[in-house]
């Protein structure tokens, strides 16, 4: 493949996660309103109901993403990809469109299938890049994800000042021009040789899950990359209703919030990223991820001022160096011909993350902040903080995730 060729792929892979990204963070401001509208509902409801649509939508990403990236080993990356991205163009107008809770319910149930391709991009982008390059390519791919995170707020908190519904005809918008660049501009990245036939014990998530975790150094990787997606979750799932509590910001607020830490985010993926890895090696990387993560959730509860919490941002950003770092070494391990069920199952890891985080997350924060009691928004980073400790400690256990050559 020439490098003229290599681009524009690799662009189409990007903006894919972007979008993906997007879908989650374009709710997250007009969240509380949203809900409020269609179930006239108060905060405490709101965010109970929150975390209901969060969980729905990680559920699918957790059920159908290894079935897509074992779909993509065997057919190629090609048609997952540009079918996926063309239900996802439905469910923003399906979103635009609904004025139903239950409605509202189902079009997140389809974003949360469609969202499942996040796998599928992670191994095309295994495919173009030689090995000892996949760790700092899987940092564009967070880096994208970190841009959509940025836009999604964005245009989440901007355009929420027209209405609730205006941001999802520009995602619809969006994933629809990125459908066209794709049928143009992305050729098929996992050629005939490399494809093996569909397992379907590989297409489920506890089958995927059984059948690499006997590899030596991949439970325990997908362990700590679990660990520490609950922990991250606490931002999608309660950071809205918290700036809303804790510092009474609206949802313009609540999106330029979101927009900081997004850009933050990229950052660190796109090149912070490649000088900590020189300096310090994936496992070190790691380490040190996790540690910027756990300053950030030990100050965040305790902060009175939210100008000191967006001056915090870059910190917890950091944190996102153990991803791709973990990601890598687990990659390196695994032929060709499995890189798609391994981000099949790295995305259903994160997608447990969250449909668990935000149960938890917004249980905590509307038992920390219900009638009555003295209120403390900042709860659920608390429970982060306790499950980076678990992660830094199962994280030192050994040397490295990466197995022996044998």
């Amino acid at each position: 493949m020439r490098v003229s060729d290599f681009r524009l792929p690799v662009v189409f892979l990007l903006v894919t996660v972007a979008i993906d990204a997007l879908g989650i963070g374009l709710i997250l401001p007009v969240m509380p309103d949203l809900i409020g509208e269609v179930s006239h509902r108060g905060l405490s409801g709101a965010a109970m109901w929150g975390g209901v649509l969060a969980t729905v939508y990680a559920a699918m990403q957790f059920l159908f993403a290894p079935l897509l990236g074992a779909l993509s080993d065997a057919v190629g990356r090609r048609p997952v990809l540009l079918s996926t991205l063309g239900l996802m163009v439905i469910d923003y107008v399906v979103m635009a469109y609904t004025q139903s809770l239950p409605v509202l319910l189902i079009a997140r149930t389809i974003g949360g299938f469609a969202a499942a391709t996040h796998s599928t991009a992670f191994a095309a982008m295994a495919d173009l890049s030689p090995p000892e390059k996949r760790t700092q390519s899987f940092g564009l791919i967070g880096a994208a994800f970190g841009l959509g995170f940025v836009l999604g707020p964005t245009i989440g908190g901007l355009l929420g000042e027209f209405g609730t519904r205006a941001p999802f005809w520009l995602a619809a918008a969006l994933a629809g021009a990125n459908t066209v660049l794709g049928f143009w501009a992305f050729p098929e990245t996992n050629p005939h040789h490399n494809r093996r036939r569909f397992r379907a014990r590989e297409a489920n998530p506890f089958g995927a899950f059984r059948a690499l975790s006997k590899m030596p150094g991949i439970r325990r990787g997908l362990t700590i990359l679990f660990l520490y997606h609950v922990a991250f979750a606490v931002y999608p799932a309660v950071w809205a209703f918290f700036g809303h509590a804790r510092f009474g910001w609206g949802a313009s607020v609540i999106g330029i919030s979101l927009g900081i830490f997004g850009i933050s985010y990229a950052a660190v993926q796109a090149g912070i990223i490649r000088l900590l890895l020189r300096r310090f090696g994936e496992s070190g990387t790691a380490l040190f991820g996790l540690i910027c993560a756990g300053v950030a959730f030990a100050l965040i509860p305790f902060i009175e001022d939210g100008r000191l919490v967006l001056a915090l941002t870059p910190v917890a950003a950091l944190g996102g160096t153990l991803g791709p770092a973990v990601q890598g070494m687990m990659s390196q391990s695994l032929t060709p011909d499995r890189q798609g069920a391994l981000q099949g199952v790295l995305t259903s890891t994160a997608a447990l993350a969250s449909v668990v985080s935000p149960l938890i997350m917004t249980s905590v924060f509307a038992a920390f902040t219900a009638p009555g009691r003295d209120a403390f928004p900042g709860a659920p980073f608390l429970v982060s903080l306790a499950l980076i400790f678990a992660a830094t400690a199962l994280l030192l256990l050994g040397r490295s995730l990466r197995p022996s050559p044998a």
